[in-house]
């Protein structure tokens, strides 16, 4: 069934607004330049209208936390399921881009900028060029789709590929034109689809069942409150704490603060709760934990609010201590199932240097 938008005036008798249309595509494409948290804060644009090979024109690209890309399709109408065959035709020419290309294509896009510099003044952490485009997502944008379409996206993204809609629709406010935004598919699921391959090479190998996880130590997080009250967490954004949905009690983490290696494994107990929610022996974590000043700045924002998973930890080391070698599997996504050649070799390594991880 098609998702449908309606907006009510609030009052005591509820108004319903009447739906109005942007005069071109081009209208929408020019709003979310100045703004891309109209379809997503997680995300950096780097292109737009960018050629193909295949004669047609990519109309935004963008890059994710991660160095992952993704492939941005804008339809004002309602969207034929060819769109579909189009996007992932144009996929697969993203899928083949080299570091070199993404830089150019965010070169003329940026009239002259840098990738490497503007990744990291957006993302507080440098572009490893091994991570770019390990993973791309498919985003069509669409006023709605017809029931074939989504059969079609409902379909391949039970097959894990990372393809996801977002429906825009404008309401007439008087003089004023409202814009909403809803999206087909939960953006996590979207995301974990699109980082179960990520760690610099495309090869897939079957997933070995171990999760991994990025802990961010910082002001919010502190790895010896983690290891002292049996936790892992993220915060600041849907695009860290979504992916901790991921784990459910029994699941093992393996655990790598990004910079500095791997500092622990653990059996998950209880899945994520929020900040508020949380508690270290029977108490709010907020009068436990030393970052509790900094949790409760964001506390009561449902998007950029600390989330936690409760785990017993089988073995850690303090963060001067962590594995930190050549070859083994990294990743920003907060939590992911890997299936890179790379991460059964991390493993492996991990097991050896965590000798209690069972």
């Amino acid at each position: 069934m098609p998702i449908k938008h309606a907006i009510w005036t609030v009052g005591a008798k509820p108004t319903p607004l009447g739906l109005g249309r942007l005069a071109t595509e081009q209208q929408l494409e020019e709003m979310i330049v100045a703004d891309p948290a109209i379809l997503s804060s997680e995300w950096m644009l780097i292109g737009r209208q960018e050629i193909t090979p295949f004669s047609g024109r990519i109309d935004l690209l963008a890059i994710a936390p991660d160095a992952s890309l993704v492939l941005i399709e804008l339809k004002r109408d309602k969207t034929p399921r060819e769109i579909i065959a189009q996007a992932l035709d144009y996929a697969s020419w993203v899928e083949g881009l080299t570091a070199d290309k993404i830089a150019q294509i965010y070169q003329r896009f940026s009239k002259g900028g840098n990738l490497d510099e503007a990744f990291k003044a957006r993302f507080g952490t440098e572009l490893d060029e091994e991570a770019l485009n390990a993973s791309h997502q498919i985003i069509l944008v669409a006023a709605e789709l017809d029931d074939s379409t989504e059969r079609i996206l409902r379909y391949l993204n039970d097959r894990d590929i990372a393809i996801n809609a977002v429906f825009f629709q404008v309401f007439q406010h008087g003089a004023d034109q409202l814009l909403s935004r809803a999206w087909f598919i939960d953006p996590g699921e979207t995301q974990t689809n699109a980082v179960t391959v990520s760690g610099g090479t495309r090869e897939r190998v079957p997933w070995n069942g171990e999760y991994y996880v990025s802990f961010g130590e910082g002001e919010s997080r502190s790895w010896a409150d983690a290891q002292k009250y049996g936790f892992i967490s993220a915060g600041g954004g849907a695009w860290y704490t979504q992916t901790l949905k991921l784990l459910s009690p029994g699941d093992r983490v393996w655990v790598k603060i990004p910079g500095s290696g791997f500092v622990g494994v653990g059996r998950v107990t209880e899945t994520a709760q929020s900040v508020n929610d949380f508690t270290i022996n029977d108490r709010p974590c907020l009068d436990v934990l030393a970052t509790a000043a900094h949790l409760r700045t964001t506390a009561d924002d449902s998007e950029k609010a600390e989330h936690f998973v409760r785990v017993e930890w089988l073995q850690t080391v303090p963060e001067s201590k962590a594995l930190n070698e050549v070859g083994l599997f990294g990743n920003q996504n907060t939590v992911c199932r890997p299936q890179t050649p790379r991460w059964p070799h991390t493993v492996d390594r991990l097991k050896a240097f965590f000798k209690h991880w069972e």
